[in-house]
């Protein structure tokens, strides 16, 4: 299987290592990954503030930087969740592209058939399921089944877990008192926890979540899904 790894700009310049650590995981379990230097912003950012022209260019950019690939894998629910579900609308050559566009957790569960990675994570995790995953992927149980899987993790659940954290793109910006509302609820309840570990399929709710967590001086992590996926740390 060849396969495509969409970065996203976010994870590109402020998470490098999530790309590590899903190109660690693909690879060990036999996927040959490519990475199409041409890739650029999805163009989730310049829709939702209007620019609806320049995320149409994006979308047929897209789709031609991954043409040909079997499938295009993605640590970013939010950003797999844009290109599945607004790039047909946006330009219709780039419609039968984003039905090869999966989210690391799905491309996992759904596609290879595997919830156990070779994974070994000995801490407590409590997993933020993000809007973008729950709502427009429907992402189910897939991010549940891959970390109770790993050996040595145990999950504890977050309360009220379908709630948005509040950092949902631009809407941070335009409303900040209201994100920043939204994100502190968010951070009581993973305080809540007790977990040593705070993991998602979005590096940008963590880092809603994480920032607000450190003025708390809170001493939980936050890690994205594909890092606790990628570490065989041992007991």
């Amino acid at each position: 299987m060849r396969v495509a790894l969409f970065i996203t700009c976010f994870n590109d310049l402020l998470f490098p290592r999530v790309g590590d650590a899903t190109v660690t995981v693909l690879e060990r379990l036999g996927v040959e990954v490519d990475f199409p230097q041409q890739q650029t912003c999805c163009g989730q950012m310049h829709l939702n503030t209007g620019y609806r022209d320049t995320a149409a260019e994006l979308a047929g950019r897209f789709a031609t930087v991954f043409a040909g690939y079997d499938a295009i894998v993605t640590p970013s629910a939010s950003c797999a969740g844009m290109v599945r579900r607004e790039y047909a609308r946006l330009d219709p050559a780039a419609a039968e592209v984003a039905t090869r566009v999966h989210e690391l957790s799905l491309f996992l569960v759904d596609v290879l058939g595997v919830t156990d990675v070779g994974a070994r994570f000995p801490h407590t995790v409590t997993l933020h399921t993000t809007c973008h995953g729950l709502r427009v992927l429907g992402i189910g149980d897939a991010p549940q089944r891959l970390l109770d899987n790993v050996d040595g993790l145990s999950r504890v659940e977050l309360s009220a877990a379908d709630e948005c954290c509040g950092f949902g793109g631009t809407f941070s910006v335009k409303n900040p008192d209201v994100s920043v509302a939204m994100g502190n609820d968010k951070v009581a309840a993973v305080a809540a926890t007790s977990a040593e570990v705070l993991t998602a399929a979005d590096t940008s709710c963590l880092m809603h979540i994480g920032g607000l967590m450190s003025r708390s001086a809170s001493p939980i992590r936050v890690m994205h899904l594909a890092e606790i996926l990628a570490s065989q740390e041992p007991a």
